[in-house]
């Protein structure tokens, strides 16, 4: 009677749950704690619950008792067999949305029963079931622990059949699968990649097939579910996605659009091409046409953006901009795409103008940066495709880039600095929540149109002003820090080893056209001692050939200038990097059967064979370096001695054919032999031991051939 007689009082709700909770606490057994939790299911229901009643009847009743009305199987008279479980999905969905409660490790555990109430057939008595499921749901993945818990609990795939099913809630599943994937994308489709390819397919299916607004719509939400893994290439069924996705785009583009049904167009666009470069548009006549077009729109887009005069007037304009950025990037490689084009060449240099115009204003907008903006992630962006653009394109808006040149060494240097707590948008590997690269690692996407830069006058002297040498020296100190804290494992080129890569074509760079800089400036002395550190670890690791080439030729041409600093008069650590650059340089080349004859040909070595076209220049310079050090280091001679270099080298010219050594590589031999010849008798009588007058004369290298003639 007492339960009837609150039931029917309509006074204040409040007051009337509070006597619940009350009689809730009191109950002297499971019918009378039903009827009272009967009461406070129905006032949760209706919606009259605040924080701190909420927080009442978690006091009042915990986790126990929603957790037995889940189990239990035997419901009241009269009533549907899910009865209790209702009631306790209820009173968690109402816990839920305590967010301290949401990551308890009691609403964790019951993730599988939630995913087995997604799953089962639904008729209209359980549709509050679903509901709460998903409340409790979506709190779950907003707390710390949630997304890992839902993907290693099977909640990905519980949510891709709910969807695929199309009952009650499919909408509410679809938005809480892209919530998961946009924090967990590579757990999820590694766990579950053919639920995720099933998805996929209806939903590039239905933005195929439709021909409302709904396009559009999905525009905005295909973006979650397109994955930065190999999925989508790697089998028929994400290839068919790609394809109705293309097709899809296709006739969004070539259509008459408005601003609004253009952007997310564009920025679907941006996801696939980040996703899977140009691999999704096919090739042929329209498969051309359309990726034209694409850029195009971008360029567009980015110029109407950022040439207008004041600040840009949403975040959301800003995220569009920088999907236009992608699009750019990838007009870049596709115009400098020489195997297999998908542009004919008219296409390429139309673009090219098209581009260049875009990127003047790109640089207009960062020349109207302001300095409290330089935490803005799209000015990152910004930098970020500019870098690409001087990276591949070297001649236009050269004027622009210099003039901008200190604004990019400030920027660089105040991310690297302070270690910028900027959050990337999406764009190509760094920009957005899908990639890896550390926002504040502006430095990277700029190194290699600096190494462009270094080789002329005017940029060189610009970025010398602006202090950017001691910044390349840091950075490089920093990476190779970087690279050797790693496994030594061999692993694809990593993004550190191509900076690294890019950094010692810089330093050559000024090496070569500003000596006095080297030698004055004290953050080259503190560089080569890394430099003279690194090459003996690098050289045994095969898979870092070529960095270790860089490393060698550039210490070698610094070393030329350096010769009088402390660190290269006979240490240890100079004796042990010479001795590794003597080795590098002299294990390029082997004899190996020439199938053209019975005799012996001269040839790069099995294990510089991969990279020898990255490293034959550099083997080349090296040669001349190391030639040029050996007057400057009186016991350099010794070193060759005790690699034995000398006695394998003659055999080496003995036994091969001379016409298999080109007049470039004599040359190269001659310049060193010639200098240990002039710099120790030792060496002079090694030659001339191993027969050196006869092979010398071989091969025409007249100038060994006078010196081993002189007394």
């Amino acid at each position: 009677p007492r339960f009837q007689a609150m039931a029917s009082d309509s006074g204040d709700g409040h007051a009337t749950l509070k006597r619940c909770l009350g009689v809730l606490r009191d109950a002297r057994n499971d019918s009378e704690q039903f009827a009272a939790l009967l009461l406070v299911t129905k006032a949760v229901k209706a919606g009259e619950v605040d924080a701190k009643t909420r927080r009442q009847i978690f006091d009042a009743i915990g986790f126990t008792f929603p957790t037995r009305l889940l189990t239990s199987r035997q419901p009241p008279a009269g009533c549907p067999p899910h009865t209790f479980r209702a009631f306790g999905l209820t009173l968690l969905a109402c816990f839920c949305t305590d967010p301290e409660l949401a990551g308890h490790s009691q609403i964790l555990n019951k993730i599988p029963t939630f995913n087995d109430i997604l799953l089962s057939p639904c008729d209209l008595d359980c549709i509050s079931m679903v509901d709460d499921v998903y409340q409790c749901l979506s709190a779950v993945l907003a707390t710390a622990r949630g997304p890992r818990e839902l993907v290693t609990k099977g909640t990905v795939s519980a949510l891709c059949q709910a969807y695929l099913n199309g009952g009650h809630g499919s909408d509410r599943a679809l938005t809480l699968l892209g919530g998961l994937l946009a924090v967990a994308e590579a757990k999820c489709w590694q766990r579950d990649a053919p639920q995720l390819l099933a998805v996929l397919s209806k939903l590039s299916g239905d933005f195929l097939k439709a021909e409302d607004m709904t396009k559009f719509e999905l525009c905005e939400v295909l973006p979650h579910f397109i994955p930065l893994s190999p999925p989508l290439t790697e089998n028929s069924q994400g290839s068919e996605c790609l394809c109705r996705l293309y097709k899809g785009l296709a006739d969004v583009l070539g259509s008459k659009l408005s601003q609004s049904q253009r952007d997310p167009a564009l920025k679907l666009a941006a996801s696939l091409v980040q996703a899977c470069g140009a691999e999704w548009i096919p090739a042929g006549s329209a498969g051309s046409k359309f990726l034209a077009l694409l850029v195009n729109l971008a360029c567009v887009e980015v110029r109407l953006t950022l040439e207008e005069p004041g600040p840009m007037e949403t975040e959301g304009k800003k995220e569009v901009v920088t999907a236009c950025y992608v699009l750019m990037e990838m007009g870049i490689q596709e115009c400098l795409r020489e195997e297999n084009p998908l542009l004919e060449n008219v296409q390429k240099v139309q673009l090219m103008r098209i581009m260049e115009e875009a990127f003047g204003a790109v640089i207009f907008y960062l020349r109207e940066v302001k300095q409290e903006e330089l935490q803005d992630p799209f000015i990152f962006a910004s930098v970020r495709v500019l870098g690409a653009w001087m990276a591949e394109e070297t001649s236009s808006l050269k004027q622009e880039i210099c003039e901008l040149l200190p604004f990019l060494v400030d920027y660089a240097r105040k991310l690297f600095k302070e270690g910028s707590p900027a959050v990337s948008l999406p764009q190509a590997e760094l920009v957005s929540a899908k990639g890896s690269a550390l926002p504040q690692d502006a430095l990277r996407f700029l190194l290699p149109g600096f190494c462009h830069l270094t080789a002329e006058d005017r940029p060189r002297d610009i970025l010398i002003s602006v202090g950017a040498p001691a910044l390349l020296c840091e950075y490089f100190l920093q990476q190779w820090e970087v690279l050797t804290s790693k496994s030594t494992a061999p692993a694809p080129l990593t993004s550190t080893e191509m900076s690294l890569q890019t950094l010692c074509g810089i330093f050559l760079n000024l090496v070569v056209t500003a000596p006095d800089l080297v030698r004055c400036d004290k953050t080259f002395s503190s560089l080569m001692d890394v430099l003279l550190n690194s090459l003996p670890l690098l050289l045994p690791q095969k898979h870092h050939l070529v960095l270790a080439a860089n490393v060698a030729t550039l210490s070698l041409m610094m070393a030329r200038i350096l010769a009088g600093s402390a660190a290269l008069q006979g240490t240890k650590s100079a004796k042990e990097f010479f001795g590794a650059a003597i080795r590098f340089l002299s294990q390029a080349h082997t004899a190996q059967a020439d199938p053209s004859s019975d005799g012996l040909a001269l040839a790069v070595s099995p294990t510089f064979v991969s990279a020898w076209d990255d490293i034959q220049e550099l083997w080349f310079l090296g040669m001349q370096a190391l030639a040029g050090c050996i007057p400057l280091f009186p016991w350099l001679p010794q070193a060759v001695l005790q690699a034995q270099w000398l006695q394998g080298l003659s055999q080496l010219l003995s036994h091969v054919a001379p016409s298999s050594v080109d007049f470039e590589l004599v040359t190269a031999f001659q310049a060193v032999l010639v200098e240990l010849a002039r710099a120790s008798e030792q060496c002079r009588d090694v030659i001339l031991s191993h027969h050196g007058t006869e092979w010398a004369s071989l091969y025409g290298m007249a100038a060994l051939e006078q010196c081993l003639a002189e007394q």
